[in-house]
Order: structure tokens, then C-alpha cells, then sequence
């Protein structure tokens, strides 16, 4: 069943999502944010590459930044960083189906493109993204986007994601649970990991303070003795 406009979620979101719940739902239930080094080089990149309505061609290949983006399936919305159109006519005869654009002719193939800041992680939520964003394109175009890419800043390097069976399935369940851990309106408790460290809602989240493993007498105790060998 299909979501309604009001019911559609950021689409970043998911990527929030598969790196730290707590994360995510600090950000997206309780509109908590806060800057560090990493987040501001992220924010820098990503400017770079919106620009948003600007396109471009450079050969068979249009580049579009900033594309917004719309799932009522998926219930999801959010921004392209870019799509890159590459031309499927040669001397006028479509190589495949693809999709028809406004101000140019010929069939076109939709390949978003996502920035990021690091380096590729070790779980999937950047492809789960990407996904996310070829399945839009698809319900908005009405063709199919096999494939996309992801750049990262740290390494300056591109690697192509196949847009598969089994990384659809995991970002259509990322959707689901995104939706009830939003519908839920619950942040989850806080579980102290070394990615934690890097994390810009360290402050915030205090997963050391608040993680399960430790109790409030607890967290008391240490806190005041920690003030205590300040004072001495």
C-alpha cells in the first residue's frame, strides 16, 4: 500500500539507520544535531555536488545535481546528489528501454551518483542509500536503474554498486523499519562501540553513560570520582 505525501521520510535517513539506531532516531525523533571536523567536510562535499537544477553534458552522458527525489512505495523522499543520463540511441536506434527526458531527445539511462565524506564502511548502509535512490528513480521514470555509483571523498575514488536483487530486498526492509522505528516515537538505548568516537552526537547520545552495561548508581559513582581527582 502506498505511503501518503505527508507520511514520506527522509531518505538519507536509511543510512542513519544501518550505522547507529540511537543515531538515527536522535536525529530524526528528536532534532538533535551537532557539528564536528567530519560532518563539516561532508556538508562541503555535498554542497559541491548539488548545485541543485544545474545539468550539464559532457558527451552521451548528462549530469544532473540536485535531483529530487520521490518513493510513495517506499515512502521516501529526498535529494540526488547527481544522476548521470547516459544516451542508449546509436545513429537513432535505442540499444535498450530507457527513459525520455524533457529538453533533450533520444532514451536516456538514469545512474545516480552518491558523495561521501570517508572512506567505504563496513556495512551497507551507503549502498543501501544509493538504492534507495535508483528505486525512486525508477518509480518516478518508470525505468530500471541496474546499477549507480558511490564516490568517497577520502580516497577520491568512484566504485560502481550493482543495483541487485539482494542489496533491493535489504533496502526495502531498511524502509519498513525505518517507518516503525519513527512510528514507534521510542529512541533506542545507547550501546558504546568504537565508531562511536567519530560520531558528531557523541555529547549527545552519551553512550557511555547511558548504554545498558551500565547502571545510574554506577555512572553516579564514577562521575564523582572522577570530580574528586580533579579537586585533589
Amino acid at each position: 500500500m502506498p505511503y501518503d505525501e505527508d507520511d514520506l521520510l527522509p531518505l538519507s535517513a536509511l543510512s542513519h539507520l544501518l550505522y547507529c539506531e540511537r543515531r538515527c532516531a536522535l536525529v530524526h525523533l528528536e532534532n538533535q544535531w551537532a557539528e564536528n571536523k567530519f560532518t563539516a567536510l561532508g556538508e562541503r562535499l555535498h554542497e559541491k555536488a548539488h548545485q541543485e537544477g544545474q545539468t550539464e553534458s559532457r558527451g552521451s552522458v548528462r549530469i544532473a545535481r540536485g535531483v529530487r527525489l520521490r518513493s510513495l512505495r517506499l515512502g521516501l523522499a529526498g535529494k540526488a546528489d547527481i544522476v548521470e543520463f547516459h544516451l542508449l540511441d546509436v545513429d537513432g536506434v535505442p540499444e535498450g528501454p530507457g527513459a525520455a527526458l524533457s529538453d533533450v531527445p533520444g532514451l536516456w539511462q538514469p545512474f545516480p551518483v552518491e558523495y561521501k565524506r570517508g572512506r567505504p564502511k563496513r556495512n551497507r548502509c551507503d549502498e543501501v542509500q544509493l538504492c534507495a535512490q535508483a528505486l525512486c528513480l525508477e518509480e518516478m521514470m518508470a525505468v530500471a536503474v541496474p546499477a549507480g555509483a558511490l564516490f568517497y571523498g577520502a580516497t577520491r575514488h568512484r566504485f560502481d554498486v550493482a543495483i541487485d536483487a539482494t542489496l533491493r530486498s535489504e533496502t526495502e526492509s531498511a524502509a519498513v523499519r525505518l517507518h516503525a522505528l519513527m512510528a514507534s516515537g521510542v529512541t533506542p538505548r545507547a550501546a558504546k562501540e568504537p565508531k562511536c568516537d567519530n560520531c558528531s552526537l557523541l555529547g549527545v547520545c552519551m553512550p557511555g553513560a547511558t548504554g545498558p552495561a551500565r547502571s545510574a548508581a554506577r555512572y553516579t559513582r564514577d562521575a564523582l570520582s572522577h570530580l574528586e581527582a580533579e579537586g585533589g
